[in-house]
């Protein structure tokens, strides 16, 4: 019997600390799992992110159908591990194909159904689907939400009037109950984790405790900008330039905080 562990987000709680992580090591933890994670999906991560903001049934099927594609190229084993917030659709704060703030995770149900079914399909009716989701304090979680979407999108909210829009949205640990979560982790409880979030998923997949003491340790990745950065974030948003222009100055932006 093949158990699959699915880490399905969410958005912005060590997902790419976790993600990381487990690529670097996949080759030593390979006795105990198969690790595919952001980049090994093909199509099927895009396809899903871009089904969250236009949730049209054809574009149910595009995901379907790379979802399954990418199933029929890797190999049986007995424990594989699936890595992808975008299984949960959007990020929210991105506009759906109506120009409304997405709100939450609305189509991450039929997503979710769509992929237990492909992995049956692949694997037969024995398959063991385990859903993960890692979980984050809601305040943190919608500064880094915001965040993000200040340099990834022309967001001209401020954190207050965007905060504002998430009022009545239930913290991510209960989303995840309402999604069917095997699994629920707070991404506080591996803060000072040797392997960062990706102990979460170490521990479900019962890595030992001395060989995941000899990895090397997690580096913190994909974190927020500073908020003097935020704030120039927000200004250019403000702006009227163009969304080249915008791309171009942001990046220059984040280079010289880097440097």
């Amino acid at each position: 019997m093949t158990r699959i562990i699915v880490h399905a987000g969410f958005y912005k709680t060590g997902t790419t600390s976790l993600q990381t992580h487990l690529a670097r090591n996949g080759t030593t933890l390979r006795p105990w799992f198969d690790y595919y994670g952001q980049n090994d999906f093909h199509h099927a991560g895009a396809a899903a992110r871009i089904y969250g903001q236009y949730p049209f049934p054809w574009r149910l099927r595009q995901f379907r159908a790379a979802f399954r594609s990418f199933l029929h190229a890797i190999p049986d084993t007995d424990c594989i591990v699936l890595s992808r917030e975008s299984f949960v659709g959007a990020m929210p704060g991105h506009r759906n194909w109506m120009q409304r703030p997405i709100i939450g995770f609305p189509n991450a149900a039929r997503l979710l159904a769509t992929i237990s079914a492909e992995l049956t399909h692949r694997f037969g009716p024995e398959v063991q689907v385990e859903t993960l989701f890692t979980t984050r304090a809601r305040d943190a979680w919608l500064q880094s939400v915001h965040g993000h979407l200040l340099r990834s999108i022309r967001l001209t909210d401020d954190f207050d009037t965007f905060a504002a829009r998430f009022v009545d949205l239930p913290n991510l640990a209960t989303q995840a109950q309402r999604l069917g979560a095997t699994h629920i982790r707070a991404m506080e409880d591996f803060a000072h984790h040797h392997n960062g979030p990706a102990g979460a998923v170490l521990d479900l997949a019962g890595v030992p405790t001395d060989v995941q003491a000899d990895l090397p340790a997690a580096a913190r990745k994909n974190i927020g900008q500073a908020p003097d950065l935020a704030a120039a974030f927000l200004a250019l948003n403000r702006s009227g330039k163009s969304k080249t222009t915008l791309k171009r100055l942001k990046n220059d932006m984040l280079r010289e905080a880097r440097a």
